[in-house]
Formats: structure tokens, C-alpha cells, sequence
């Protein structure tokens, strides 16, 4: 038996962790104490208040959950007798598992060689074959260099999916379509996964078109005992990383779940297995067939939809099975419906860049059905050196429509701000209405089409948005005048510097607009919105209920804001619809986020055209390209390669060639503003009160 379990994770894993700890301590269980291993950026976070010990690995430019020799160290020193990894980092390395052998420390999840064996994309799928589990066409081994790269493609056929044998959570993997796109992507694939996993071996299977993402959770007790507790659907991905999932599948028939379950549970007990596994399958519902992909041999991020349709905690039944606990009597049968949606600090405006930053505002939903499992709390930063992930919504119905509509409610529910940054819920609630997605019909690929078809971008509310930042940025100007007048009536001579009226410069994705707002009352404001072409102006009436939050009559319409300003950008969630809109600030390009600079394509005096590249960052190792906005010269260069830089930082500045910078952003940028009509004042009465 263990009694000190090191967290050789962070976040939102770890404080799975510390969850499941304190539960089997409060049952009157083994006492168990939690050690949080951590890095420099998260010294005040959650997981590392939370847990009974903590010990810092370092810099996480060093990127210490990956250094052996570190994590040696830390497991001595904090007197550790388990080690417990969730998901990512180490969670998948062997070496790590024979480093704890090695130590006397219990590896919460299988033994080293079961790991190897089913771990390892390549050797997963000889076993796979071997036991009679269905397999798509495959390089059968590592594609070594560029030549046996295509040598393999040539023999599979085109589209094919090339893989890091170390990748996860949609890196490490490209779709490619000619051996032209192979050249590229081989060389992009493979150091990609050198960077993220310390791997850059590939390999390249058949690319399975129209598919679905199915996946087999099992729990092993290592002593002749596999359960396959259920069968999860992962189809609605983008660029291949899961954005929502459910339990169970809505496609698959009971015959077709158990000889996936089945499958899965041969696959365990063949190699001796021992702790939590998934089993994952490409299903095509055409010719319903299946084509099994990897073992992951580990915990996965979307477990909580499993545990809410079995019953089953799958992070105390790790632990019991590391214990030498064995898995007796029935095991939990499927109920109900479970959905998962993955709330992250990154910027669909900004195709998904990561937008990290610090929280300062964060509400969670709670009700009927409703779990959020999180390793944040309001007034964390989400480092720029790790995933984006805020929380993870879980909603559990009788059945998949209440599944779907506990989980739109949640969503809406939830209240974040990112300091600097940007969160995807309002995607997460367009996917949720999708046709697609409520039918069951969108596969793996759906996301990524419908995107380039100019579908899930949401804009409703523009206008509404447009005016509330209007309204906050006079707001601003009106307190400094107010400041001005105090500090000078202080010294006696007090100086009033008022304007009844401004005049606002706004970007709303890429497009400037020209805002006038003048206050008519303690909340009333006249707002004047001018988008090029037409003047509309509105009468409103703004209503604050905290820093934050807000409610805006339009028109007698009532609209109900999140609102946050950093710097020159204003962050306007308009009924759970957000928009970033900017500041003009005369060519100013600024960071989206925390980043590195990687590359500067372009000098200082060049000319440059709309959409042209004029920077590159990296920032939780994804590369972000900074794109003018309009046909330029690039007249300041504030960064240099290699600057570590903050979100809001000023780039480069862009002096405008021809026409106004405002008119540089094409017929996809511009939006329907949705303002609504004014109200037709009746009798003379009515006539009267409004113009007072």
C-alpha cells in the first residue's frame, strides 16, 4: 500500500486527483496524502493550493513533467510512495514507469512493458491484428525518412493520415492529400512532435473519409479481470482535437457496442494490463465498419461522460487496482446520456489561436445533471507554456436530448473572463444548435468543413457589442475627466475639462467603425453608430449590476453583458455571444496572447498586402501567424526573435497604403450589425417624455 501520491501533473488533472484522494479518505479508506509537482508559472495555482504538499520542478521553459532526472528528484525528496500522471506529460512513458519500479514508487497504471506494447501506435496495431481487430491499410511500421514516406503513401493511397507515434491531443498529425502536401507535412509533423512529446518518429495510415471517432474506456485489474464500461463518440473534432463528447454513442446497435467492448477488453488482457485504457476506432456508418486506431494507456480527458452514464469513479478505481485491488462482482451497467463540452482560453476569431491570460471573472454553471470539472479559479493565470483548457462542462439526461439541453443551459450559464485573452464558449454554444451535432450526423471532418464554408462564426449581437464598448470607453474618458477635476479642486484651482459627446474608433474583425456616444441621463446614452455606409442611432439605457456584468436596453429591448477591458481591447459577451473588439490605434498590430516571437517574415520599410504574414508566434507550442489587415508599409518593428512577450503587446505599427484601412477587410469580415428598429412614438404625450 501507498500513502503519499505525487501528481505528476497540473491543472484541471490534477485536481482530479486531489478529488478522488479526498473522497476515499472522507469513505474512511487508506489515508492518503497528495503532493502537487509544480512549475514556476503555477506557484499560486489551484492544484498546488489544494494539495496536502507541493514541490516546484522549475522553469516550465524547461518543460520539467518530461525530465527524468527532475522527476527523480522530486519523488525522493517529497518522500513519495505513488505516482500518479492522468493525462499528457508522462503519462504514456515507459521510462517513467521503470524509473518508479526503480525507486519502490507504485505507478498508478500499468507495468512498463504492457504500456510499451499498447502504448506505441505502431506496435498497438500489430497486436490489434494479431488478436482480430479490425485495422485500416498502414505503413505496418515507422516511415524512417522522406523516401520511405512516400514509398509507404504510393502502397496505401491518398488521403492518408500521417501520426507521430508519441502525438496526442490533436498534434502530431496532419490529413494529407498528394505526395506534394506529404513532403511539407512530414518534415512539419515530425518536429512538431519532437518539440511537444521528445519523439519525432511517423508513420502514415489510410485516411477513413465521412468517418466517426468511437473509443472503448476499460479499467484492467492486471489478474485476469478487462471491463469495457462503455463506448464513447468523439466525432465533433477540429483540426483533430476533441471539442465535445458523448456517452454512448447515438450510431452504434447493442451488437455492434459489444463487439467493440469485446475488442477492447482482448486487447487489455493480451498484454496483462493493469489500471484505466481507451481503446479508440474509426467507425464509417455507411458500410459499418470499423478501423481501430491506438490504445491510449492512460486516463482521458473526456472520462467524466463514462462516470456519469456507469456510476463508476475511474480515478479511485485506478487507485484501488495500483493497490493490488481486483475488480469483483457485475460490472456497472450503462444509463442515461452524458455530454462533454471543453471550455479553452483560445480565440475563434483568431482561428483558435491559444489566448491565455490571467481570469478575472469566472462563474460556473451548477443544477440538475450539470458537473464542471476545472483546475482554475478566478484571479488564476492560464500559463501560455501549457493547454488552454478552463473547464470541462459535463451534463447527464435520461436521454441524449436532455443530455444536449442541460449542457446548452450550463454553457450559456457560464460567465469567464481572460484577461488578454479569449474563451471559445460562444462556438461551443453555436455547435451545440448545429444541425449536425443535435441529428448525430457530423463526422470528423464536419467542423473543419463547415468553418471554411464561413458557418460557426458566430456574429449576433454585433452592433449591440459595438455600442456597449462605445459606451465603456466614454465611460473611461468621463472618469478621467472627473480624476482631473479632483486632483485639481485639491489644490485649489479646480479645471473642468467635459465633453458631453465623443467621438469612438472601433474594430470589430477587422472593420473600423465610427461610434459618437453622448450621455442623457445617469444610465442613458444616445449612441451613434457609423459602419461607412449608413448612420444609426440608438437610445440607450445601461443598467450595471457588478464590474462585470450589465444589462442594456436598446429600443425597449433588454440585452444581458459580460464585459472586460485590457488594454485597448474591449471583451463584449452580448447573451452569451463574446466579441473582441479593439481600439483604432492607427496600424497598431498587438500580441493575442503570451507568446514567443519565432519569426519576422517581413523588414521594417516593406511593403506588405492584406492577409500577408508580418509575424509568427508560438504560445503553448502552436504557431500563430499576426496577418495585416490591410495593404501597408511596415513603418515599426517593436519585437524582435526570441523576445518573450505579453498578450497586448505591440507588434509592429502599419502605415496604410490607398484607400482607408478601414475598407482593407474583405466582404467576409463585414456583418449583418443586427441593430434593432427604434420604437414609433404614439401621441403627443408619448412624443414629449422621449424628447425629454
Amino acid at each position: 500500500m501507498f500513502r503519499r501520491v505525487a501528481v505528476v501533473n497540473r491543472g484541471e488533472a490534477a485536481m482530479r486527483l486531489i478529488h478522488a484522494v479526498r473522497e476515499c479518505n472522507a469513505d474512511g479508506g487508506p489515508q492518503w496524502e497528495t503532493v502537487a509537482l509544480y512549475t514556476d508559472v503555477d506557484r499560486d495555482a489551484t492544484f498546488v493550493r489544494e494539495a496536502d504538499d507541493a514541490y516546484c520542478l522549475g522553469p516550465a521553459a524547461r518543460r520539467p513533467y518530461l525530465d527524468l532526472d527532475v522527476l527523480e528528484r522530486a519523488l525522493v525528496e517529497t518522500g513519495a510512495d505513488a505516482a500518479w500522471v492522468g493525462w499528457g506529460f508522462v503519462a504514456e512513458e515507459a521510462a517513467f514507469v521503470e524509473l518508479c519500479d526503480r525507486l519502490g514508487v507504485t505507478f498508478v497504471g500499468p507495468g512498463a512493458d504492457a504500456m510499451r506494447r499498447l502504448g506505441d501506435k505502431i506496435g498497438a496495431k500489430l497486436l490489434a491484428e494479431e488478436v482480430g481487430v479490425p485495422v485500416a491499410p498502414w505503413s505496418r511500421g515507422p516511415v524512417t525518412d522522406l523516401d520511405a514516406a512516400h514509398t509507404a503513401a504510393a502502397s496505401i493511397g491518398y488521403p492518408l493520415m500521417l501520426k507521430a507515434t508519441a502525438g496526442g491531443g490533436g498534434r502530431g498529425i496532419r490529413v494529407v492529400h498528394s505526395a506534394d502536401e506529404l513532403t511539407d507535412a512530414y518534415e512539419r509533423t515530425s518536429s512538431e512532435a519532437e518539440r511537444a512529446f521528445g519523439s519525432g518518429v511517423v508513420f502514415l495510415e489510410r485516411l477513413v473519409t465521412g468517418a466517426r471517432h468511437v473509443e472503448v474506456q476499460v479499467i484492467a485489474d492486471g489478474k485476469g479481470t478487462a471491463w469495457a464500461l462503455g463506448v464513447r463518440d468523439c466525432s465533433v473534432q477540429r483540426r483533430n482535437q476533441k471539442v465535445i463528447e458523448e456517452s454512448s454513442s447515438p450510431l452504434l446497435d447493442a451488437e455492434q457496442t459489444h463487439e467493440l467492448k469485446t475488442s477492447a477488453e482482448r486487447l487489455a488482457l493480451a498484454v496483462g494490463y493493469r489500471g484505466a485504457a481507451t481503446v479508440e476506432f474509426l467507425y464509417h456508418p455507411g458500410e459499418r465498419l470499423f478501423a481501430f486506431l491506438e490504445v491510449n494507456t492512460r486516463l482521458q480527458v473526456e472520462h467524466p461522460i463514462t462516470e456519469a452514464t456507469t456510476g463508476m469513479d475511474l480515478v479511485k478505481a485506478q487507485l484501488h487496482v495500483a493497490g493490488g485491488g481486483t475488480l469483483d462482482g457485475e460490472r456497472p451497467a450503462e444509463l442515461g446520456h452524458a455530454v462533454e463540452a471543453r471550455l479553452n482560453a483560445e480565440d475563434p476569431d483568431r482561428d483558435f489561436a491559444p489566448a491565455p491570460g490571467r481570469i478575472s471573472l469566472l462563474r460556473l454553471p451548477a443544477g440538475p445533471g450539470v458537473r464542471v470539472d476545472t483546475g482554475v479559479s478566478e484571479g488564476d493565470t492560464i500559463p501560455a507554456d501549457f493547454d488552454s483548457m478552463i473547464a470541462k462542462i459535463i451534463a447527464y439526461g435520461r436521454d441524449r436530448a436532455e443530455a444536449l439541453a442541460r449542457l446548452r443551459r450550463a454553457v450559456a450559464q457560464t460567465s469567464v473572463l481572460v484577461e488578454g485573452g479569449a474563451t471559445n464558449k460562444s462556438f461551443l454554444l453555436d455547435l451545440l444548435d448545429a444541425e449536425e451535432v443535435v441529428d448525430a450526423s457530423a463526422d470528423t471532418g464536419w467542423i473543419d468543413r463547415v468553418r471554411e464554408q464561413g458557418r460557426l462564426r458566430n456574429t449576433r449581437h454585433s452592433g449591440i457589442a459595438l455600442a456597449a464598448a462605445a459606451i465603456e470607453a466614454y465611460e473611461e474618458a468621463e472618469e478621467a475627466e472627473r480624476r482631473h477635476l479632483l486632483s485639481t479642486a485639491y489644490g485649489g484651482r479646480p479645471q473642468v475639462r467635459h465633453a458631453g459627446g465623443r467621438t469612438i474608433d472601433l474594430k470589430l474583425r477587422g472593420t473600423g467603425y465610427r461610434i459618437g456616444v453622448a450621455r442623457t441621463g445617469p444610465r442613458g446614452f444616445t449612441v451613434a453608430l457609423d459602419d461607412g455606409a449608413t448612420v444609426r442611432t440608438l437610445d440607450t439605457e445601461l443598467e450595471r449590476v457588478d464590474a462585470a456584468s450589465a444589462r442594456l436596453l436598446v429600443h425597449g429591448h433588454r440585452y444581458r453583458l459580460i464585459t472586460g477591458t485590457h488594454g485597448p481591447v474591449h471583451v463584449v459577451e452580448v447573451e452569451g455571444v463574446t466579441h473582441r473588439i479593439s481600439r483604432d490605434e492607427g496600424g497598431v498590430l498587438r500580441s493575442p496572447a503570451p507568446a514567443l516571437v519565432v519569426a519576422t517574415p517581413v523588414e521594417v520599410g516593406a511593403e506588405v498586402e492584406a492577409g500577408a504574414p508580418v509575424l509568427v508566434l508560438e504560445s503553448m507550442k502552436m504557431e500563430t501567424v499576426v496577418r495585416a489587415p490591410f495593404r501597408a508599409v511596415v513603418r515599426e518593428r517593436s519585437v524582435s526573435i526570441g523576445s518573450q512577450i505579453e498578450a497586448g503587446t505591440a507588434l509592429v505599427r502599419l502605415e496604410p497604403l490607398g484607400d482607408d484601412e478601414t475598407q482593407a477587410s474583405t466582404a467576409d469580415d463585414a456583418v449583418d450589425l443586427e441593430l434593432p428598429a427604434p420604437a414609433v412614438a404614439g401621441g403627443a404625450r408619448e412624443r414629449a417624455d422621449r424628447a425629454l
